[in-house]
């Protein structure tokens, strides 16, 4: 696999550029709950706003830098969030409140997230992985909800992330606005809020009703999720780029103009269109207006290393993608020749198809690299003499059948008629692309002492291999 090295920079530069330029634009307007009517800048020149849309993006790229794009994990991301993430509000807060009392994601992103788990704080930050796979939506959406779930379980907002990563990675190659946006719908579930909103978005422009009305529509589809929500915020950037019609400005300006959280809006339209078109695309005069510094207001700043320019950011990721590629088996390389980028899909064999959990109420293995693995639970809170239902499912990710032992240290006064559960998981495939998954439940029942916090040890590992992942599950009084 080739890609123009010239092109590949133009077009990540051009999304970092509009990523800045959106954000300053919006930032002024964000949490208007009216309709704007904005014509540009409202900020000193040169002077970009700080935007949390770009700051915890360089947070993630240091995370691939420092660790490898294959360690990059739910986990992991939680990590990198209480180290180098100071602000606790909405469901920033909740994410780290819930790791700190050891919620793993993406139970982390769930439990007592009602209000923000449908929100904007994940969509807004997908770039980087699209730009760290171009032409591979598959796995820039698997790292998108590897963000996503860590603040937003399985709420709107993680579908929204989804749909905009995949709609990112697309548009390295593919310039129709109607095609990235199936393309984008094709990766997240046909009933969720978002994608319902994005085609009622679509419905209304294609009506031909104006972009006040339209907008209106969209408002009243979603009341029920109130503001600052995800699927009406992505709607609004649909609606930017297609009532904007290819043309930059008016495209950014008609996301703004919407309101709610226009820093986000504007933001991603203008990674968007940069990602479609690349510099020639960025109004000279707005790119000139913002400049290339990056400022940052909700990261540690004594952390070094994050990024200070869109062109360091640009650079930095650019010399990260032949290994982000290389650890799925693709050999990429740069090249000064004119080729066009394409879609692609994995290659046949590899393992990120592991399905994305059902629920929110989950928490995944740490690495067994013979295995992967996750645990789902019906409920996070019980009273004395209630059930709780363990699902593990499981996969083999080596050649052969291994034996799984899954151990519970349960609570004192906690009972199980399997505290000890044995899974055979086979993988026989001649060509690898056996992605079976293999389930048991364990019922727990809490016959009498249940704290305020509950404590479920769980130890998973196979009798002949070395890498054993422990976990803990905490489960909550009623």
């Amino acid at each position: 696999m080739k890609i123009s090295r010239k092109e590949y920079k133009d077009k990540v530069h051009a999304c970092f550029t509009g990523k800045n330029i959106g954000g300053t634009m919006g930032t002024p307007y964000e949490g208007k709950r009216e309709m704007q009517n904005i014509t540009g800048f409202n900020s000193p020149k040169g002077e970009p706003l700080g935007n949390d849309d770009l700051d915890l993006q360089l947070i993630w790229l240091c995370a691939v830098e420092e660790r490898g794009i294959r360690a990059v994990t739910p986990a992991l991301l939680g990590e990198y969030w209480l180290n180098y993430i100071p602000p606790h509000w909405n469901e920033y807060g909740i994410c780290k409140s819930n790791m700190k009392n050891g919620l793993m994601p993406p139970y982390s992103g769930e439990f007592c997230n009602e209000e923000w788990k449908n929100s904007n704080g994940a969509w807004i930050r997908t770039e980087v992985w699209a730009c760290l796979f171009p032409g591979f939506p598959d796995l820039a959406v698997r790292y998108a909800y590897a963000d996503a779930c860590v603040d937003h379980g399985l709420g709107e907002g993680t579908y929204s992330a989804m749909f905009v990563a995949a709609l990112e990675s697309a548009a390295f190659y593919e310039k129709d606005i109607r095609r990235l946006i199936d393309l984008g719908l094709s990766y997240i579930p046909k009933d969720c809020k978002t994608a319902k909103t994005v085609r009622l978005a679509i419905e209304l422009y294609d009506k031909g009703t104006s972009v006040s009305d339209a907008r209106n529509e969209i408002v009243k589809f979603n009341e029920e999720l109130g503001w600052f929500q995800a699927p009406a915020n992505v709607a609004y950037v649909i609606m930017g780029l297609l009532y904007g019609e290819g043309d930059y400005k008016k495209s950014m300006i008609t996301a703004i103009n919407c309101g709610d959280d226009t820093d986000c809006t504007g933001a991603t339209i203008g990674s968007i269109m940069g990602l479609m078109g690349g510099m020639s695309c960025v109004p000279s005069d707005w790119a000139e207006y913002i400049g290339d510094k990056i400022c940052s207001v909700a990261i540690d700043l004594s952390y070094r290393k994050p990024a200070k320019t869109c062109t360091e950011l640009m650079r930095r990721i650019y010399e990260l993608v032949p290994t982000t590629f290389k650890a799925y088996g693709i050999y990429c390389e740069y090249t000064d020749e004119d080729v066009p980028f394409e879609m692609h899909s994995l290659p046949c064999g590899h393992d990120f198809d592991f399905e994305i959990p059902q629920t929110g109420l989950s928490q995944n293995f740490t690495d067994l690299v013979w295995a992967k693995g996750r645990v789902e639970f019906d409920k996070c809170s019980v009273e004395a003499g209630e059930t709780l239902n363990l699902r593990f499912v499981l996969q083999n990710m080596t050649w052969g059948v291994k034996q799984v032992m899954i151990d519970l240290d349960l609570p004192e006064g906690w009972t199980s008629p399997k505290k000890t559960s044995t899974v055979m998981i086979k993988r026989q495939c001649v060509y690898w692309t056996d992605y079976t998954t293999y389930e048991t439940t364990v019922p727990v029942t809490a016959l009498e002492n249940v704290n305020a916090k509950n404590v479920i040890g769980i130890s998973v590992y196979c009798p002949d291999r070395l890498v054993r992942s422990e976990m803990k599950l905490v489960i909550w009084a009623k």
